[in-house]
């Protein structure tokens, strides 16, 4: 029955980016589309960056109800809100409306702001959650974060887009993908489905119940009658200088792969044809659930 609870874990942990990772995959089949074309990488980045109001939001809830961050409630709604927005997704991903005077996909870009704001809260809202149960479910989670983006990359793989044959010797034609954009999305909501069905298992599921009790109990336990987890030292406080030079690395580490090369990637991959970005989207999405795996394996710390 733990086996059941690990398993139940990651498919928690997969629907924390799932949604994202996806449409980073899927980007070269929707921007021939989409009336944004070319920039469309650069809406979907900024529409993520505004999407960090949601961390911002459960940050004040921390302070004000911080009981709320650990309601089964406020994650299955999130959820709830990606298997939805994928769904819709599906349907209305070639909408367009005039704005202005001009096609927009507003149906295309507000849902990309919906699965946005699931995607970045979710990091700071799951994790609260699977503290309820002990540290080895913890991993499994992590093993599903990671897969989130692995699942998508594989199936945009197996989706193929791109190929080009010759028509009279002189003719680029570019080949139909294996399946449409419609069931990636489809995919995707089912991904996000199964999320949310993970979570009713980890609170219904008696073998849950019972892991959730242990760590309870662990924790009220005294310090002296705690197991023994190994000899961690107890580090001292970083300096001012240190702290920011850790911070101002981590910050322009995560600018460059999430804001910066990410927008510019459709320009970067334009002379090289759609083979190319469909493979670079991809094979991005691939190295870092890969990268994590290797980090688990081999820790450097």
């Amino acid at each position: 029955m733990a086996l059941a609870v690990h398993l139940l874990s990651c498919l928690l942990g997969t629907g924390s980016w799932v949604a994202i990772n996806g449409l980073w995959v899927e980007l070269p089949l929707i921007v021939p589309e989409a009336p944004e074309g070319w920039d469309l990488p650069a809406h979907l980045t900024l529409l993520i960056q505004l999407a960090n109001a949601g961390p911002l939001a459960v940050a004040l809830l921390h302070r004000l109800r911080p009981q709320w961050l650990h309601e089964p409630g406020l994650i299955g709604g999130l959820a709830g809100l990606g298997a939805l927005a994928c769904l819709l997704l599906a349907f209305l991903w070639r909408a367009r409306v005039v704005v202005g005077g001009s096609p927009r996909s507003l149906a295309l870009l507000v849902l990309l702001f919906c699965l946005a704001l699931v995607d970045c809260t979710s990091s700071v809202t799951f994790l609260p959650y699977m503290r309820r149960f002990p540290a080895p479910f913890l991993t499994s989670y992590f093993v599903g974060e990671g897969l989130s983006g692995l699942l998508p990359g594989l199936v945009a793989l197996g989706q193929g887009a791109g190929a080009v044959r010759c028509v009279n010797g002189t003719q680029p034609e570019y080949l139909p993908p294996r399946f449409s954009v419609t069931l990636f999305f489809l995919f995707l909501a089912a991904m996000m489905g199964l999320c949310l069905a993970a979570l009713i298992g980890l609170q219904q599921l008696p073998a849950a119940r019972r892991e959730r009790a242990k760590e309870q109990s662990q924790a009220r336990a005294p310090v002296e009658e705690r197991p023994m987890m190994g000899s961690v030292p107890s580090a001292g406080r970083l300096s001012w200088a240190r702290a920011a030079a850790v911070f101002g690395l981590l910050g322009w580490a995560n600018a460059l792969s999430n804001a910066v090369l990410p927008a510019v990637q459709s320009y970067s991959c334009l002379p090289y044809g759609r083979a190319a970005y469909h493979l670079a989207a991809t094979l991005a999405a691939l190295a870092n659930p890969l990268a994590c795996f290797v980090g688990m394996a081999l820790p450097s710390r």
